[in-house]
């Protein structure tokens, strides 16, 4: 019982953490109109992900793992044109093409995660072994086949994820260039701002790969070598990639002064100002 007090207390103040950073995060940017750009959207839908994970999958996670029981039934290229193409970057992402972006993204987000589960495509190949073996009365064991697991792997991280590597790698180099020809020509840089935006995504990017690696090499890895990955272990991994959503909004509050600005409007009680929302957070 002691053991259990001090996980639900531990996860528990994950959870909050990450419902109250990432809440600040999409009610900034959706709030104050100077923060109304593509690349805070991108960062408002990230953020908007996160909180949805803290609610619908951590909070019912961290039961599931305290209790060993399931009780609820069965109820990228907005930085590549801003630091590679600069001139054509207003024309190119606008706020509609950054929504379609968005919507693209959250939909085969859906079709990848519920569609595999609704469709049982998980266990496709392995159902004599899942019902006689696995499946069992109050449990929710995520259980996937070989081939359903390399599948989804490659479809929701490993794809997506050398995807922006080659397109970051491709910004390194071009920003490189940019600033040694500004250096060369002796002329102040005017662009920190993107520069700073490239870098805070970069970031933002190499802390997920960090957390999500080690659970998607095992995912893909554990059919393979007869399920033998303790499930502690198991469950280990899949708590250090949430606690990316965790982590997410403490990188916002060390890269963007808007968002330390922000903070500090929504604390001291100033939001209820009617004109607080044409605050200038940040200058050009």
């Amino acid at each position: 019982m002691p053991l259990h007090v001090t996980l639900y207390i531990i996860f528990g103040v994950i959870i909050i953490l990450t419902l109250c950073g990432n809440l600040l995060v999409t009610f900034s940017v959706a709030y104050f109109k100077q923060l109304h750009t593509p690349t805070n959207f991108l960062i408002f839908s990230l953020a908007m992900s996160d909180l949805l994970l803290a609610i619908m999958v951590m909070f019912p996670y961290m039961i599931q793992t305290i209790e060993s029981c399931w009780y609820f039934r069965d109820f990228f290229f907005d930085r590549y044109y801003a630091v590679c193409q600069p001139l054509l970057y207003r024309s190119k992402i606008s706020v509609n093409v950054v929504l379609i972006m968005i919507l693209l993204c959250w939909s085969i987000s859906v079709l990848v995660g519920f569609g595999m589960i609704f469709l049982k495509l998980n266990i496709w190949g392995v159902e004599e072994f899942y019902y006689n073996h696995v499946v069992c009365e109050g449990g929710c064991i995520f259980f996937q086949s070989g081939v359903s697991s390399t599948v989804s792997s490659i479809l929701s991280f490993y794809m997506p994820g050398i995807i922006m590597l080659g397109v970051y790698l491709k910004i390194f180099l071009v920003a490189l260039s940019q600033f040694r020809s500004i250096q060369n020509a002796g002329c102040v840089n005017s662009n920190t701002g993107q520069t700073k935006a490239t870098k805070s995504l970069a970031i933002v990017m190499g802390v997920f790969l960090c957390f999500w690696t080690p659970f998607f090499v095992c995912n893909i890895i554990d059919p393979f070598i007869s399920y033998s990955t303790p499930p502690t272990f198991f469950v280990t991994l899949a708590w250090l990639g949430y606690l990316n959503s965790t982590v997410n909004p403490i990188i916002y509050a060390f890269f963007y002064s808007w968002f330390r600005k922000a903070f500090q409007l929504l604390s001291s009680g100033n939001i209820f100002k009617s004109d607080i929302s044409e605050t200038t957070l940040f200058t050009e």
